[in-house]
């Protein structure tokens, strides 16, 4: 866990600086849909959701459809949209987004796929990391952290689950990320949770599930479940896990 000092991060609605220790205390025993009501309270305007439209998308986005409607609350969900997802992720985007009553705020990189590959080349293809990581700085960490400036974001909540990755079994449900707030509501969940949540709640599952994928991203860096590998060892030809976009470092780093 990667607390900074409270003082460096943003306050809640009303000015005051929030305790970590005493924030998580509190959210440890609270449901996800609890978890981001406490975030609502808390940040007001401040908060927002990132989705990526994979596979688990549909939890986190019918929760926050669902606190919008309760609460008359206006959370600005944001779409990291590198221009180079699956046809079916754009096509599963848009079936979400009409049956949940969702507007995606979309955040796309100022350089253009055809530009950077003109001048950078097709940088998931060398399998150096430093290139991957100019990819996903590129792509999807500066595109992020713009709009969450660009909006006002306080705190933003993620649907990651401690189970996808080495670095995100040691998250807090809670914690700082770029100077900003970051609230996991689902972190401890499990791929049965999952499932039975969406089946109860009639959720459309990503048209790649059945074709064996349990994890989506970029169409050149996605792959189903072999028997070998699965979940996010699938990701980014196995050089790495995580895109940097849920990562700590100084706003503007990138990863």
């Amino acid at each position: 866990m990667v607390i900074a000092s409270a003082q460096a991060l943003p306050a809640d609605q009303h000015g005051r600086p929030l305790d970590p220790a005493q924030a998580l205390a509190l959210l440890g025993p609270l449901g996800a849909y609890e978890r981001l009501l406490w975030a609502w309270e808390t940040f007001g305007e401040g908060l927002a959701i990132t989705t990526s439209f994979g596979i688990q998308a549909s939890v986190l986005l019918h929760l926050t459809s669902r606190l919008m409607a309760e609460q008359g609350a206006r959370i600005p969900v944001i779409w990291v949209d590198t221009g180079y997802l699956p046809p079916e992720t754009y096509r599963y985007a848009a079936q979400l987004s009409e049956q949940l009553r969702i507007t995606p705020h979309v955040a796309q990189a100022a350089m253009t796929p055809a530009r950077m590959e003109a001048l950078h080349g097709r940088l998931w293809e060398t399998g150096d990391v430093a290139d991957l990581e100019l990819y996903h700085r590129i792509r999807k960490v500066e595109p992020l952290d713009s709009a969450l400036q660009h909006l006002g974001v306080t705190c933003w909540a993620s649907g990651v689950r401690g189970s996808q990755t080495d670095h995100r079994r040691s998250m807090a449900l809670l914690d700082a990320v770029r100077q900003r707030w970051s609230l996991r509501p689902l972190l401890a969940w499990t791929n049965r949770d999952v499932y039975y949540y969406m089946q109860e709640h009639q959720l459309p599952q990503h048209p790649l599930f059945d074709q064996g994928y349990s994890t989506v991203g970029d169409w050149h860096s996605s792959a189903p479940d072999d028997g070998s590998a699965s979940g996010r060892a699938t990701r980014f030809g196995g050089l790495k896990q995580e895109c940097g976009i849920h990562l700590p470092g100084l706003m503007g780093e990138g990863i």
